[in-house]
Formats: structure tokens, sequence, C-alpha cells
């Protein structure tokens, strides 16, 4: 039998997805999962995307540019400017959803070998992308103690080398939650300097800040501009996650003749896609307050909830739509498992991301998990209910857990 490449043997697997099979067979159960693991917005995709894709009139489903429908890098550009973001459409090329902006900005910018710079926890894939470009992805841990707040500077700077080519941030981070301050952002903005680095952003967030202070994005940091790689997707914005759309904005003009090889190896992103996305940018106002509502609820009642759990612990997460949560147990791996394959509650359970999956510190995480409050509000009560009387029932819970 033939040996399998080793990329693909250190290739991890995803701590997202990995428990599907587990949940998919305590559903042929007949039991009700509370998938928390996973951000997939229930909210609605907006009509005009919708009634785009259901009017489209064209003959021929053709290929579109590599780069992508100019329309669309038009009304992009747009919308970048409403956040005080100062691009044009030339510096945007549309990909296929954002993990593929991470993956050709990876690809573009870095040798096997080279190193990346990122604050773990941190969205497992970027590992998995790094891997496929031969690079080296090396963690600063922030801890939950403090809200996951940006580690110190010097920390960042011990980690340097002659191989290091950037750092990576996402804001509003998942899977913590956490708001980079200006302060913070400034201190990257300086590090970036420093040693001439990629600034690699990940943005997908942006329109869910809860702080009420001005969204920060790296264009907005002087200084840097021709170092910043901004890596965006529609998917969360508009609920559209299966469009696989995304984006990579930047003014470094190598770079883009570089992701432009990758885009046109593998020819263009997809035009069903880039219809409804185009169309989606202009669900206005309204549409985006009443997402942004919704979070805020359902963000204070899962909070409020887990932080009433005895043992349990989650900062308050002031962006996107996750949050980091300590548990009374001894092993997340192992309860997240076991609540999929042994424990039931009035007919349902709960489906979580171990975060030891988004730490690379050996050890981190290992009571932590992700939750994405992407349920409304009453089966987030549920699935409230139904964690308490797991962490009472489960055979490694803590002295800390409800009993």
């Amino acid at each position: 039998m033939p040996e399998t490449s080793k990329r693909g043997q250190i290739m991890p697997a995803s701590p997202i997805r990995k428990l599907v099979p587990l949940a998919n067979k305590a559903k042929e159960r007949g039991v009700k999962v509370y998938q928390l693991n996973i951000g997939q917005p229930d909210l609605p995709t907006p009509q005009a995307g919708l009634d785009a894709l259901k009017h489209i009139d064209r003959k021929v489903l053709e290929y579109s540019p590599s780069e992508g429908l100019r329309s669309l890098r038009e009304k992009l550009a747009d919308y970048y400017h409403r956040f005080n973001i100062d691009v044009d459409v030339d510096d945007i090329i549309v990909t296929t959803g954002g993990s593929e902006a991470v993956l050709f900005a990876f690809m573009a910018c870095l040798d096997p070998g080279d190193e990346i710079i990122v604050p773990e926890p941190a969205y497992a894939n970027y590992m998995a992308f790094a891997i496929s470009a031969g690079a080296k992805i090396v963690t600063v841990p922030s801890s939950i103690d403090e809200g996951f707040a940006l580690p110190p500077l010097e920390k960042f700077e011990a980690l340097i080398t002659p191989r290091t080519k950037g750092i990576l941030i996402c804001n509003p981070n998942n899977p913590t939650g956490y708001l980079y301050t200006m302060k913070e952002m400034l201190q990257i903005r300086d590090l970036v300097k420093k040693y001439d680095l990629f600034l690699f952003s990940d943005e997908v967030y942006r329109e869910f800040c809860y702080t009420g202070a001005p969204y920060i994005s790296a264009f907005h940091l002087p200084g840097v501009e021709q170092n910043v790689v901004l890596i965006d997707s529609v998917s969360k914005r508009y609920n559209e996650c299966g469009i696989r759309i995304g984006a990579i904005i930047t003014k470094h003009k190598e770079l883009k003749q570089n992701v432009m090889k990758f885009c046109q190896a593998r020819l263009s992103p997809p035009l069903l896609g880039q219809i409804v996305a185009e169309a989606s940018i202009d669900a206005g106002a309204d549409y985006m307050l009443m997402t942004y509502n919704e979070y805020v609820e359902r963000r204070k009642f899962l909070i409020d909830g887990l932080n009433r759990i005895p043992g349990c612990y989650s900062p308050i997460p002031m962006g996107a739509f996750y949050t980091v949560v300590s548990l009374p147990v001894d092993d997340a791996d192992r309860f997240c498992e076991w609540c999929l394959n042994d424990f039931e509650y009035e007919g349902a359970t709960v489906f979580m991301a171990p975060a030891s999956g988004f730490y690379t510190t050996p050890g981190m995480g290992k009571r932590e998990v992700r939750m994405a409050y992407v349920l409304n509000k009453a089966d987030l009560g549920h699935a409230l209910k139904v964690l308490t009387e797991a962490l009472r029932a489960y055979p490694g819970k803590t002295a800390e857990a409800p009993q």
C-alpha cells in the first residue's frame, strides 16, 4: 500500500467538525442536538440575495474573472468606505470563502519554513492553512483569566526570528469574542513596522462589535498600509456561509500579483455565490441592525446563563458571536464526546467545540470549550439546562460542578 503524504498526516483535524459523526449518531438515536459547536448562524439570508439567486437570467453560467466580478468588487470597495477603509476596486481580490483568502495569502507571502506569530487560542484552520503552505504557526498564549487580552509585546518580540514573516490577528476574535483596543492595535502596528512584517488581519466579524467604541481595522493603522493583508468574507454578516465568497484586500502590488497566480490556477470564484453576495450588500441598515441586535440579546442571555452554572466561567465577549468557557470537568474533549455518546436530558444533548483544538501549546484549553451563540434564545435556554444536567451527571466532573 503506498504511503500518504507527511503533510496530510500532520494536518490537524477540525476541533469544530471532528465530533460531527458522534452528533449524527445521536440524531439517529432520536436525540435533539443543540449545536453550539459551529459558527453557522440561523438568521435569514438577505431577501435581496435570495431573490438574485432565484431570478438569474443568464443563458450560460460562465467562469467569472479570476479576481472576481468587477461589479462585486466595486460594491465591496463602497462597503469598506463605510468603515473608513481606504481601498479601491483593484485592491480587492474575490476568493472562494474566507478560507481560501487565508490560504492564498499564506501561499503568496510565505516560503516553506517561514513563521507567523498568532495569539492563541486561534481559529484552528489557520494551522491547517499554514501546513498547506509549508509554513509554521508560532503562538503567543492569551489567558481566559485576563479575558483573552493581547499578550504583552515582549512575548511577541521574544519569538521573532529571521524566519518570521508576519503576525496574524482575528479581530473581532474567533474563538474568544475578544475585540482588540486601539492601544493593542497600535502595539501590533509598531511590531509590524519595526520588523517589516506582514500583518494578516481576519476581520470577517467587523459588524459585531459590542463595546460602543469605534471599530479598528488594520487599515486604520498609519504607516503599515503596504504591510496589511486583510481577510474578509460575506458568510457571517449576511448569514450566507454556503455561497463561499470571501476576499483578500491589500495595497501590496507584488502580493496581489502573487495571489492572482493562485487565483488563475483555480480558475474563478463561484459565479452564483458572487451574484448573491453582490445583491446582499444592498441589504440595508435595517437588516444589519436586526442581526446585530439579535446577537446582543443572545450574548447577554448565554453569558449570564453560563456564569450562573457553578464552576463555569466565561468572560464577556466584546465581538463576533463566540465565547470560550471554562468548565468544571477533567477533560473538555472527553466531556464533549461523552455528551454526544452517553448523555441526554429530556431527549436532548449539547454539541460544543473542545477548546484544546484552538491551542497549540500542550495542555492549554484542556477544560475549556468554544460555544457559538447562533441559536435563538429559546434553544439557548434549553441548551443551558441540558449543559447544567450534563455537568451534574458527568463522571469526570470536578468539585466545582453542580451537584
